[in-house]
């Protein structure tokens, strides 16, 4: 299955369902035990706190991405995940070389507003999101017209794919949603410079 943007959003396209439910739910699973999360502090006006979310990063060996106060380091893809990169390349026509996986434990856990626009990033490829598990909202803010926004509620196995140029014209955020008591991974899929 090939993607192209949908006609009426040239900066995002949101393809619902795109894995089955029996397959998310094995990707869910096979990522919340065969990776080592991580939650990441970061230091905020002097003072540390942890961020609220679990983090990993897995890409190509010798992959370098600042994050969170961080710098991640790729060791290379493990070999029961390169399957579901393979078929988000494919889907994608790009070769994505990286991946942050946040792991959303309950609605407290969330992501602030930002771009994924930092200059390790090749922002003349795509971004792909994968959500596995509960449905939270992705909200879009546009960076130069503030009250320009959208909500996207990302459910089970939906892949959100944020086009060239989309990260700057629009910031976006998972805003915490305290109702929301199941858990929720999201894949996003990146080319970074070599």
């Amino acid at each position: 299955m090939t993607i192209h943007p949908a006609a009426a959003e040239t900066d995002w396209s949101l393809h619902e369902g795109w894995l089955k439910p029996e397959l998310a739910r094995h990707w869910q699973t096979q990522l919340e035990h065969q990776l080592q999360w991580e939650q990441p502090v970061v230091q905020v006006y002097g003072k540390r706190h942890p961020v609220p979310r679990m983090t990993v990063f897995l890409a190509n060996e010798g992959i370098h991405y600042r994050y969170s106060g961080a710098i991640h380091t790729g060791d290379g893809w493990p070999a029961w995940f390169k399957p579901l990169l393979h078929q988000v390349n494919e889907a994608c026509e790009t070769n994505f070389n990286g991946c942050l996986l946040n792991w959303y434990r309950h609605g407290d856990d969330r992501m602030g507003w930002h771009a994924d626009d930092e200059p390790e990033i090749d922002q003349r490829a795509p971004i792909a999101s994968l959500s596995l598990g509960a449905t939270r909202d992705f909200q879009l803010r546009h960076r130069k017209t503030a009250h320009l926004k959208r909500s996207l509620p990302l459910a089970d196995g939906d892949l959100l794919v944020m086009h060239p140029g989309c990260q700057s014209r629009w910031m976006h955020s998972v805003p915490q949603r305290r109702k929301v008591q199941s858990t929720r991974i999201n894949l996003t899929f990146r080319r970074f410079q070599n």
